[in-house]
């Protein structure tokens, strides 16, 4: 797509993105630099040093088990400060720590196209920082039965969300994901594609497979698909290589979904100019085409 892109993992938890990216090999380590540090200023090395590249060249502030304990830190932090300074508890701007720190003090969208930030989705600190910080949401859908998100409570969510933190919160789209064949999924997915209020520019179909060899295989959907990645048994034990998936049109459809998605975000919500060409150089097959919005796929013979 051609833009810069840092991502933030403020998740605490395992199978995060920090985890599937291979990076944040401190996670763990209660002495090391992280990001909670420098957004409760009190760092111990150059917010720089923080940010590591994938090896399929995404940037990524991985997460640290401080996360987990973000709250109780701030609170902390905040009797301190508003014991020194004389003011109250109310007064003091825990909700935008997170954005001085990215934009007022080390200036992310200067170095890069886009900044992402992944939150755990517990209504707590850490995720109203994430918004207040970013004020655009990307809405993720599962078709999980009784206790679905609706149109409605999606709405009173992004409401709730604005009043608290007293700013207007942007909902780039929303976007249903894990979606199966049975009606029950198909009748969820297309509750919000036939939605004027929220834009739902692709849906994302139920690719377990796919999506299980993207933790053997860390990293993302297209570096599985390139370097053919499988997981199999093998004298009695699971193990994972690449070089072995069989290339399924329709998880390459997949692919291309994804990428419509984020050329979606780039374009319509921020109106970022991109390639709108996605190609996939696939181990032993050469590279295959796809131009967002055309379903059309184009094969072009490795040479």
């Amino acid at each position: 797509m051609g833009l810069d892109v840092c991502v933030i993992d403020l998740d605490p938890q395992e199978g995060n993105l920090t985890s599937l990216f291979d990076v944040g090999e401190h996670r763990s380590d209660p002495e090391a630099d992280n990001l909670v540090k420098h957004i409760l200023e009190m760092p111990d090395g150059e917010f720089a040093d923080l940010i590591e590249t994938s090896d399929e060249g995404v940037d990524v502030i991985p997460s640290h088990d401080m996360l987990g304990d973000f709250t109780s830190n701030l609170e902390q932090k905040i009797a301190y400060e508003t014991g020194m300074k004389n003011m109250s508890k109310e007064e003091f701007p825990r909700y935008e720590l997170l954005y001085d720190l990215l934009w007022n003090e080390q200036q992310l969208n200067e170095e890069y196209d886009a900044v992402l930030i992944d939150p755990n989705a517990r209504a707590e600190d850490l995720l109203y920082n994430s918004i207040y910080a970013m004020r655009t949401l990307v809405a993720p859908v599962k078709p999980a039965g009784k206790g679905n998100l609706s149109l409605e409570g999606l709405d009173e969510l992004v409401g709730n969300m604005e009043a608290r933190l007293d700013i207007e919160v942007g909902l780039s789209c929303v976007v249903p994901s894990g979606v199966g064949q049975t009606n029950a999924h198909q009748q969820y997915s297309k509750q919000f594609k036939n939605t004027d209020e929220f834009a739902t520019p692709v849906a994302i179909p139920d690719r377990e497979s796919l999506m299980d060899t993207m933790w053997e295989a860390r990293g993302s959907a297209y570096k599985v698909i390139e370097e053919r990645w499988k997981t199999f048994e093998e004298d009695g034990e699971m193990v994972s290589e690449p070089g072995q998936r069989r290339i399924r049109d329709r998880e390459l459809k997949t692919a291309s979904d994804i990428y419509e998605l984020a050329a979606f975000i780039a374009t319509e919500t921020f109106g970022a100019e991109i390639d709108s060409e996605l190609t996939l150089d696939i181990a032993d097959y050469g590279e295959r085409s796809f131009e967002v919005g055309d379903d059309t796929e184009t094969e072009v013979t490795a040479q």
